[in-house]
């Protein structure tokens, strides 16, 4: 397939432009002004549209294998491409567990036979899950591997956390941390603050995660290996993460969508549509977050997409899964509440996640002849609100019903196929 889109603003990290790109067999064959359509080129109008690389999710939950009733990786793959990612890192929060090549393996096929995005399956650092025994770190990497996470539990163990980084050293991996000490968070429902204190909820005290945080960087320190943190939520964690980057350890970290726009106050309304992982915080955490990511304490913006079936959510808070979707909101909530420039909200969102995933030769390229072309064409101003109904993901439990958004996908290119055209995906 060949196309021509023209008039767009192009936005990479090389800076800002008016041009129009073609792209041929999978790479971009010419950026330039007033390119000429050659004959058989599909032309698409992008004026007054801005076009970047390709959206990198660092934190996608696909459920497959295990929870198709909730998702599966071509349903999830949809979702991202409707929100312009090119690329997701699924997370190994399944059934069984992607803790040995056969699973990764599936995953990998599974997304590949979808074609909707490059779906980068991640393993996790603990056989099921469970932190007591590392996966067979090498056997992972040498198919494929580069992130590893026991996302959704840390790893609690500090003698094991250490082998884990050194490990990962040896091999040129990262490991991601979900940053929860449990023995601070059992039963907990919602942050632990004022808030939680009037409902009478049991709470999560930022200090959970903040002790995980604080462990982690002295175990980087001491090794030398480099970490990623997963969905920071408190002022205390971008505090510690932005002393420790002074000190330039090798430490990069993400804020979702929901941490940077919802408080715990939407718990007052005792929906588990609010109940995330960690959990909402207050505005100061909010706000704390959106300083990080401005300043570049945060490197990127994840989703932690997080589908679940409507009885789950429907239940009492203490009994409800945590999680959100995010795939599809991710652009439009990011604009509407970031006060940063387009370039560095873009930014968080492309070439600097696909560079922590260890996948920047493909993805979040700047847009130049000879790159792969995988790319996202985006109206940066259009205000939007969600409709259940029109989600492409097979659950439905977003947050984002009714409010405002900014930002709206209009095209996805992955290998320079269309994968979404006029804010439709084409398969």
């Amino acid at each position: 397939m060949s196309l021509v889109i023209t008039g767009a603003t192009v936005l990479d990290q090389t800076g800002e432009r008016r041009a129009d790109v073609r792209v041929a067999d999978g790479l971009i064959a010419a950026v330039g002004a007033d390119l000429e359509p050659a004959d058989g080129d599909q032309v698409i109008d992008a004026s007054g549209l801005t076009l970047s690389p390709g959206f990198v999710d660092l934190h996608t939950h696909l459920r497959e294998p295990g929870r198709e009733e909730a998702e599966t990786i071509e349903t999830g793959s949809r979702a991202a491409a409707l929100g312009g990612y090119t690329a997701v890192v699924a997370m190994p929060n399944t059934d069984p567990t992607q803790d040995c090549v056969s699973v990764v393996e599936f995953v990998r096929r599974q997304g590949q036979a979808a074609g909707l995005c490059d779906v980068f399956p991640s393993a996790s650092i603990t056989v099921g899950r469970g932190g007591e025994q590392l996966t067979p770190f090498a056997e992972l990497s040498a198919a494929g591997v580069r992130l590893f996470t026991d996302d959704g539990n840390g790893v609690q163990d500090p003698l094991l956390m250490r082998r884990a980084f050194e490990y990962a050293l040896d091999l040129d991996v990262t490991l991601a941390q979900h940053c929860e000490v449990e023995r601070l968070t059992g039963g907990a429902v919602m942050h632990e603050g004022d808030c939680c204190s009037h409902l009478g909820l049991p709470g999560w005290p930022s200090l959970a995660e903040e002790l995980m945080v604080h462990r982690d960087i002295e175990l980087v320190r001491l090794t030398g290996a480099p970490v990623h943190f997963l969905h920071l939520s408190t002022a205390g964690s971008v505090d510690l993460v932005r002393a420790a980057k002074a000190d330039r350890l090798p430490i990069t970290a993400e804020a979702t969508p929901h941490h940077i726009s919802l408080t715990d106050e939407m718990l007052r309304t005792y929906s588990a549509i609010y109940k995330v992982n960690p959990p909402l915080r207050t505005m100061d955490d909010v706000t704390a977050v959106r300083d990080g990511l401005a300043d570049g304490t945060i490197d990127a913006i994840a989703t932690d997409h997080a589908p679940h079936v409507s009885e789950t959510k429907e239940q009492p808070l203490d009994q409800a899964p945590p999680g959100m979707l995010g795939l599809e909101t991710a652009l439009g909530v990011s604009i509407a509440h970031l006060d940063m420039d387009l370039a560095d909200i873009v930014g968080a969102l492309s070439w600097r996640p696909a560079g922590i995933a260890g996948i920047d030769d493909t993805h979040g390229r700047p847009v130049q002849a000879g790159e792969p072309a995988n790319l996202t064409v985006f109206d940066p101003t259009e205000e939007w609100e969600v409709v259940p109904a029109q989600l492409a993901s097979k659950s439905r439990n977003t947050p984002y019903v009714g409010v405002p958004l900014r930002g709206r996908v209009k095209h996805t290119v992955l290998m320079g196929e269309l994968t979404v055209e006029n804010g439709t995906a084409t398969r």
